[in-house]
């Protein structure tokens, strides 16, 4: 009796990731975006091209891209004779960016409601709010908590939705970085979130909806004229 021996597969794994190309003026461009978005980089800061080039060990031609990519994106601005600089907020731009906020927030709170979607993802960002506001790390809670409002929004289900979400998320981002770098008080930032989760989980809606709509208003309240960085 002949055995058959077992077939031996010239496959490759299919979990072995491509290496990325990424090109140098993606990465710094990338790399200023997150520390303009994370408020490290604040509104008003000039944006030196020789000076970054420096800092960041490259020529000067992917910063100058890599500017023209966050100009792109609305994120910085060019001043007459002066050159570049991190985009200043208005009081306008917060006021109209937190007032969309609340109203994509309150529909996806009651559009998880009518699907009854599992809130375990929006439980999980709370607990790493709570971390990272025990661990004094706010980098880790910003991070968090752009997680948490960004998964409301995803558990909505709904595409047009997501897709204006997105719209404003730059803006967003930054605002609340900025806001809560400047209170610091990492604790309440974390507290405000698992009251909302709660309310969900009771199925109450008006008491979601008036969580969203307060926790909205506090921060639409930041006035940006604060944290301008003065040349």
């Amino acid at each position: 009796m002949t055995i058959s021996k077992p077939a031996v597969s010239n496959a490759m794994p299919s979990d072995i990731a491509p290496i990325e190309n990424v090109p140098l003026r993606v990465q710094v461009a990338d790399r200023l975006r997150n520390a303009i978005l994370s408020g490290r980089l604040r509104p008003g800061a000039s944006l030196v091209e020789t000076a970054l080039a420096e800092q960041m060990n490259v020529s000067r031609a992917p910063i100058r891209e890599a500017i023209q990519i966050l100009e792109n994106d609305g994120l910085v601005e060019t001043i007459a004779y002066k050159g570049k600089r991190v985009k200043p907020l208005t009081a306008r731009e917060v006021a109209e960016t937190y007032s969309l906020r609340e109203v994509f927030e309150v529909m996806a709170a009651r559009r998880i409601l009518e699907n009854g979607a599992s809130l375990d993802l929006l439980r999980t960002h709370c607990d790493e709010m709570t971390a990272a506001a025990e661990a004094d790390n706010f980098e880790a809670l910003v991070a968090a908590d752009e997680a948490f409002h960004h998964a409301l929004i995803r558990l909505a289900d709904h595409d047009l939705l997501l897709a204006s979400w997105k719209n404003l998320y730059l803006r967003i981002h930054q605002i609340m970085a900025l806001r809560n770098r400047d209170e610091r008080n990492l604790s309440e930032v974390a507290g405000n979130h698992p009251p909302i989760v709660q309310a969900l989980a009771d199925g109450d809606a008006k008491r979601a909806i008036k969580l969203i709509s307060d926790h909205t208003r506090i921060l639409a309240a930041f006035d940006p004229a604060t944290i301008v960085q003065t040349p």
